[in-house]
């Protein structure tokens, strides 16, 4: 067994050692004249790492003068959040790396593209199962009905690319199918709780606030989905990870190996290079601003980890800040 992964804040501590103090006083100094006046961070929805992460984002943008007015914008999650990127109606936004590469991989080139600000943290996918189910492994979901993410949401991507690496079946009613109800965190807890799905796929922080709640309630479990990884990998490209979720991280739930996909912090190709750049040293200098209060994994806010952003290019902003930051 893999040993504990380290407390949060010492992850941070140690990967800003010797940055704060030299970019404290950008930041600090004075309102920048020319900051946008509003600016809104598409998140996801409640109970879900996402949209703690995009209220604290907003208000350390608003806070340090980035922005003159910031908020969060509750969204079905990175499907939702990248639409709402293209279309205008958010400024930032959380994504998942194979959601982000999906969208600028479809046929039709959108006249304004999106761009990468930086790597902000790893998503753990969880197959949330009832303890007593009897179920041991994905193996196991073949003619049971499990919740897939909501619409829009990049569980919603990732869930089917799972369940086809495993050798199931994505069509109802055969041998090896499996019925999917496309339920995001919330319904799709409640859903577990009834008994109308057997499995909830979930992909967010670790632990999520709302699946710690059911679990105290309803006793959960995880699946290990690890073993699907060269599957998936081969098919799809490098944009998942082998990750831990700890023992502890949930009350009496063991450690077990699942899948993580990096989440990133993106923005339209066409946002001013003087804000892309103030939010990439605000990431760096102000990380421990952004730590949802309940989640235990590792978040990549240092110079060296935002820049690793799947392939996706980072807006010329974002690139700017991080060679000054590497001097």
């Amino acid at each position: 067994m893999s040993p504990p992964l380290p407390p949060r804040r010492t992850v941070l501590k140690a990967g800003l050692a010797g940055m704060s103090g030299l970019l404290l006083p950008t930041l600090g100094a004075c309102t920048p004249p020319d900051r946008p006046g509003t600016v809104t961070v598409a998140g996801g929805e409640p109970g879900g790492f996402y949209l703690e992460f995009a209220e604290l984002l907003a208000a350390s943008l608003q806070r340090h003068g980035v922005a003159g007015q910031a908020s969060a914008l509750t969204t079905g999650g990175s499907l939702d959040n990248l639409e709402h990127l293209l279309t205008g109606k958010a400024t930032f936004a959380v994504a998942l790396a194979d959601s982000a590469a999906q969208r600028t991989a479809v046929g039709e080139t959108p006249a304004v593209g999106l761009s990468a600000v930086g790597k902000v943290y790893e998503n753990y996918v969880h197959c949330v199962i009832r303890r007593n189910s009897g179920i041991r492994d994905i193996g196991g979901l073949a003619g049971r009905t499990v919740a897939v993410g909501e619409p829009g949401s990049g569980t919603s991507l990732t869930t089917p690319r799972l369940i086809e690496a495993a050798g199931l079946s994505t069509t109802a009613g055969t041998a090896d199918g499996v019925t999917m109800l496309s339920l995001g965190l919330n319904g799709g807890l409640a859903a577990l709780r009834d008994g109308t799905v057997d499995a909830l796929f979930w992909s967010g922080g670790v632990p999520t606030a709302a699946i710690a709640a059911a679990n105290d309630d309803v006793g959960l479990g995880f699946l290990d989905l690890s073993a699907l990884l060269p599957a998936l990998r081969a098919k799809y490209g490098v944009f998942y990870d082998r990750v831990l979720i700890p023992a502890g991280a949930y009350a009496g739930i063991p450690s077990v190996w699942t899948v993580g996909v990096a989440n990133l912090l993106l923005c339209r190709s066409d946002l001013d290079d003087q804000t892309v750049k103030r939010t990439v040293k605000l990431l760096v200098v102000h990380a421990e601003e952004l730590i949802p209060r309940s989640s235990l994994g590792v978040q990549f806010l240092s110079p060296e980890s935002l820049i690793n952003t799947a392939g996706l290019p980072l807006h010329p902003g974002a690139a700017a800040a991080y060679r000054e930051l590497h001097g």
